[in-house]
């Protein structure tokens, strides 16, 4: 498979959250709460790295701080 990089999105590292910072952020008292979260707000950010059963994942602090804000504001 060729990837075309010229139209490949640049990500941030620094902007790369796990399930525990998005947890901490939002206020649940466990990592796992992220992917109850998950079930119940279709509209949540997904994940931009998910490697796989079991393994991390990784969220855009940015969309999840923005979902959260227009969740504050009833959007």
């Amino acid at each position: 498979m060729v990837v075309d990089c010229l139209r490949m999105p640049t990500i941030d590292t620094a902007d790369l959250v796990d399930a525990r910072g998005v947890a901490r952020f939002l206020g649940l008292s466990h990592s796992n709460s992220v992917s109850t979260y998950q079930h119940r707000y279709p509209d949540m950010p997904r994940p931009v790295v998910e490697l796989g059963e079991g393994r991390c994942k990784l969220w855009l602090m940015g969309e999840i701080r923005d979902w959260s804000a227009a969740r504050v504001r009833g959007e």
